[in-house]
């Protein structure tokens, strides 16, 4: 017996990217609608409801509506906007950091930000473990690939080729702000800093730590030693063994697909210093891939199936 699933806004990146995945599998099939119905709300209640899986890829009020559609309870969803993230009822769908029973049990999931994943990633094991402070600070400098903004960030970038770094959210406010906070269990919010490079995928988030000013911080191998072992095991967590190869980590242009998270703790010769840092894909853990991980996982499939990693 196959899954239904119905991609709400597959023609977005996102989508796109899960369609990709998708492709093949014999596990599910795909309920489309033709272009001239997609934005039907009639045609597309009725695909919301005739689904058992819904993956939402749309802005946050057009994502609310499509909840709002769902006649049943039966069909699950799995919502890739910002719209749901720390809304009571939904399940955060990061598994390694919330539990692989809980998301597999949802009725609806809640795909974590790109910019978050990183960031929750890297502090949520720490703070939880009581190895950082929960009143503290933080803050978190990031860069992505410009396919992050959707299609008008990619033809930005396509109309300005000169444009090789694009600071935003200075004036504060970044929508991924209020889940960095709660999902890594902490009392003050994040002081965030994201931009975007002339790559077309990739990301890195990184947060940095005087760990000689903050009351009772361990040392750097310490804190890399509780990373290794909270995602011990895991299959698409990994954590490096040592600092970053010939001080550098790199994105590229042209990147591959990858659906992996890789964890680093940089420290200072003296160990007073330290970067927390994540590798991630924008569009695979960052988005894409952490959907059909979790619908892998609600599926009762191995939640690596159809992923790069």
């Amino acid at each position: 017996m196959t899954t239904g699933v119905f991609i709400d806004g597959a023609a977005g990146t996102t989508g796109l990217e899960i369609a990709a995945r998708l492709a093949g599998r014999s596990e599910f099939s795909l309920i489309t609608l033709p272009d001239d119905r997609r934005k039907d709300a009639r045609a597309r209640a009725e695909a919301l409801n005739d689904a058992d899986v819904v993956i939402l890829c749309l802005p946050d009020d057009a994502a609310r509506e499509a909840v709002g559609l769902i006649a049943n309870d039966r069909t699950r969803v799995i919502d890739a906007s910002t719209a749901h993230r720390v809304a009571e009822g939904w399940t955060y769908g990061f598994p390694e950091v919330i539990g692989r029973d809980a998301v597999a049990a949802a009725r609806r999931i809640a795909n974590p930000g790109c910019y978050p994943t990183g960031f929750i990633g890297l502090l949520a094991p720490l703070v939880r473990a009581g190895l950082l402070p929960v009143a503290w600070p933080y803050s978190c400098n990031a860069v992505s690939g410009y396919s992050g903004g959707g299609k008008a960030l990619i033809e930005r970038f396509a109309q300005e080729p000169d444009i090789a770094w694009r600071g935003y959210a200075l004036e504060f406010g970044h929508k991924h702000v209020p889940e960095m906070q709660v999902y890594a269990h902490l009392a003050i919010a994040p002081l965030f800093s994201p931009a975007v490079v002339a790559a077309y995928r990739g990301m890195v988030v990184e947060v940095p730590l005087a760990l000689s000013i903050i009351p009772g911080a361990p040392s750097p191998a310490t804190l890399r030693q509780a990373l290794a072992t909270f995602y011990a095991g895991s299959p698409v967590v990994t954590v490096a063994a040592e600092g970053a190869a010939g001080g550098e980590i790199l994105m590229r242009e042209h990147a591959p697909a990858w659906d992996g998270l890789r964890l680093h703790v940089i420290a200072s010769p003296d160990g007073s210093q330290a970067r927390l840092v994540a590798e991630l894909d924008n569009l695979g853990k960052g988005a894409s891939g952490a959907a059909v991980q979790c619908l892998n996982l609600i599926s009762g499939l191995p939640e690596t199936a159809g992923l790069a990693l």
